[in-house]
């Protein structure tokens, strides 16, 4: 059995961990967006001495304390305005994954001739450790998190960072060489990226999604492709085979290329043979476990088990590892999460479920009777596919409709010819409608389909909401 092989999170070390001169000291950043990722990035340039300012529209007030952590460092803050003015004598511009990469003042700097960043370009430049990289539509969280686990089973210290809300930044400042550093990655940061080189990075999978940000799906789709341009022929590029756009993906990929699916069996990769898991590498194969030993239900779950145990096996964790931690990784918080089960009603919290294909595998994993809360801020998407779904669901007996895609997707559901759709006006009387409606039992599912940003600040505070309301039943 091979031992785990883990190298440096670029393959080589940066001047300034080699002992060289410091490559940042007295470089003039703006790092613009000070949400938990430029909070975290303004920490670290500052330990590596640069000159920093940072810049929000939003004045400090509104901050409350989420600043106090680098008033006693030696930062320049230009908040509540738009920025342009500090960009003028600057090295470099970071921008923040909400900062588009065609906003103004990107624009301006480029005119400048100030060259432009994102947050986990700089931190992986500066993080230690071997690195892998996970991005997708949906599935993201729930793999990087299912990858941790995978990878402390293996004995390292495991860092799971990036998109899911611990920024990579935060890990740079803690990372040591032998330690394992697993990044959920976003469309929006891989705008962004030139040498973002993890040595396995996967694409899951590419559904309609973001398309107010990148405008055609065949963008967005470059976008998650970009994840392994920096990858070597010693690296792993890990694919869904059943996605069409990541099919394609592998078509001129320098790195190694894996692929994962639960419906055939891949030449290179992960797949499923007589109820078990498979990885075949190279001459090799290894039967990883039965699936329905995985212990986090629903067939999404099973792609989402096959991708990361592709994405462990190639780092060299051993097949026994990689077994105990499916047979006992519980899942992720808003993500199909069990809340409680009150007068034979189950309540389940799928807050993270903001967009249509996520929707459709949670309404896939409902064993019972269920009454499902949609609605939220408009993505611009089309709600057709998911109301296809629910009308050929025969558990799906209820739809509640809330927020600022209720007439869409009300339309889109009438149009499928499903009849059980109700109006809630606020997001407590969505949940107590569903218990009226479920009460001779069953489930009260949440999830959207839709972004949080018409109720809430974020879908982990749509789902904290949830939960406390659940359980004040």
């Amino acid at each position: 059995m091979r031992e785990p092989v883990f190298f440096g999170a670029s393959g080589r070390k940066n001047s300034s961990q080699e002992g060289k001169v410091n490559p940042w000291e007295g470089q003039r950043v703006l790092i613009v967006g000070m949400a938990r990722s430029g909070i975290a990035l303004a920490q670290l340039l500052c330990r590596e001495k640069a000159i920093v300012t940072v810049n929000d529209m939003k004045p400090m007030e509104n901050f409350g304390d989420k600043l106090d952590v680098l008033k006693a460092l030696p930062i320049e803050f230009r908040l509540g305005e738009n920025g342009l003015d500090a960009l003028k004598d600057k090295d470099l511009l970071i921008i923040s994954p909400g900062v588009p990469i065609d906003a103004p003042i990107v624009k301006t700097a480029k005119e400048m001739g100030v060259a432009v960043s994102g947050e986990l370009e700089i931190a992986s430049r500066l993080t230690r450790g071997s690195m892998v990289a996970v991005t997708g539509t949906n599935g993201k969280t729930t793999t990087v998190s299912l990858l941790g686990a995978i990878f402390e089973q293996a004995g390292k210290i495991s860092h799971v960072a990036g998109n899911i809300g611990y920024p990579l930044s935060a890990t740079a400042m803690e990372s040591k060489y032998d330690d394992a550093v697993v990044v959920e990655v976003s469309s929006f940061q891989l705008e962004t990226t030139d040498t973002f080189h993890p040595l396995t990075a996967a694409v899951l999978n590419v559904t309609e999604d973001h398309l107010v940000r990148h405008g055609t799906m065949e963008v967005y789709a470059g976008l998650k492709r970009h994840i392994f341009d920096a990858q070597t022929e010693d690296d792993f590029a890990v694919l869904n085979y059943e996605d069409e756009y990541c099919r394609k993906m592998a078509k001129g990929l320098k790195a190694r290329v894996l692929y994962f699916s639960r419906l055939h069996e891949v030449p290179q990769g992960a797949f499923i043979r007589d109820g078990q898991m498979v990885i075949r590498l190279g001459n090799e194969e290894k039967i990883i476990c039965k699936m329905d030993e995985i212990y986090i239900p629903g067939p999404h779950n099973q792609e989402n088990a096959l991708a990361a145990a592709a994405i462990a096996y190639s780092r060299g964790v051993p097949a026994p590892v990689i077994r105990h931690t499916l047979r006992t990784f519980q899942g992720v918080e808003h993500r199909i999460e069990f809340v409680r089960e009150k007068d034979g009603i189950r309540y389940i919290n799928d807050s993270k479920g903001t967009n249509v294909d996520s929707t459709i595998k949670a309404v896939q994993s409902m064993k019972l009777p269920t009454a499902l809360i949609l609605g939220g801020s408009d993505k611009h998407v089309s709600f057709v596919p998911l109301a296809e779904e629910i009308i050929k669901t025969p558990l799906i007996a209820h739809c509640v409709v809330i927020g600022e895609t209720a007439n869409q997707i009300e339309g889109a559901l009438k149009d499928a010819g499903y009849k059980n759709i109700h109006r809630a006006e606020t997001f407590k009387e969505a949940i107590l409608l569903c218990r009226e409606l479920m009460e001779n039992g069953g489930n009260v599912l949440l999830s959207p389909a839709c972004a949080s940003f018409d109720m809430f600040s974020d879908y982990e505070q749509r789902g904290r909401i949830f939960k406390e309301i659940v359980n004040q039943l």
